[in-house]
């Protein structure tokens, strides 16, 4: 089974899980990626099952407004029921790691007004140690090379500045005007405790670990179909 048919799967259960759970007229929190677009255009029929959706991204709000969804500004509403969006790598445990959309601050607001954060991917991003997929940590442009020396003294890692994919001469920019800094090299065996210590370096807006916004249910395709798991 192809990766591409494994996330369809996985987005198609989302929408079942969501549907069972989820009461008409609750606030849906949706995140970025590709996973996600597939989870959009597969609840799309049932748009007006939700009272609305607040979404992570730019992106994403133009594809839900596209689908027929009405989009909250997250400070027009007080509490999400629940909270879907993917992972570039998830752990036992529910922490993860994303970002390699460059959404992750936005995502982990979302999340942390959500009651439960539902995890979607597909098993290739399930892993015992945290810290293979290179650690997203979005940045104040102006504390960049700051930041980057001493996450490289600190953690002996390797950090270099992303750079935008349609234009590979210019650094890529967030939805909220910020860089991202790419670290490699990692093997992160304490994600919470990371997590903090990297928020407190001057300068940096958020980083990518989402130990505290864990996974409270994760839907995960493999060759052998899905599984939902509870953590």
């Amino acid at each position: 089974m192809h990766q591409d048919e494994q996330k369809a799967l996985v987005a198609k259960e989302a929408v079942a899980l969501m549907l069972r759970e989820i009461s008409a007229g609750e606030i849906l929190g949706i995140g970025t990626g590709s996973t996600v677009n597939l989870f959009i255009d597969a609840l799309s029929p049932y748009a007006k099952h939700f009272r609305g959706v607040v979404s992570s991204s730019e992106a994403s709000t133009a594809r839900l407004i596209e689908k027929g969804f009405h989009v909250f500004d997250a400070n027009e509403v007080g509490n999400i029921i629940a909270y879907v969006d993917g992972a570039d790598e998830i752990n036992a445990q529910g922490h993860m790691i994303k970002g390699g959309g460059g959404a992750l601050t936005r995502e982990k607001i979302v999340a942390s007004m959500a009651e439960k954060f539902v995890c979607i991917c597909d098993s290739s991003k399930q892993v015992e140690v945290l810290g293979n997929f290179p650690l997203p940590i979005e940045v104040i442009p102006l504390a960049s090379a700051h930041i980057a020396r001493t996450i490289e003294q600190q953690l002996g890692a390797e950090v270099s500045i992303r750079m935008s994919k349609s234009r590979p001469d210019e650094k890529m920019i967030t939805d909220n005007g910020g860089w991202i800094l790419d670290v490699r090299g990692l093997k992160i065996h304490h994600p919470k405790e990371l997590e903090i210590e990297l928020n407190q370096i001057p300068g940096v807006i958020c980083n990518g670990i989402f130990a505290r916004n864990a996974a409270n249910v994760l839907i995960v395709s493999s060759q052998e179909g899905v599984r939902t798991i509870q953590y």
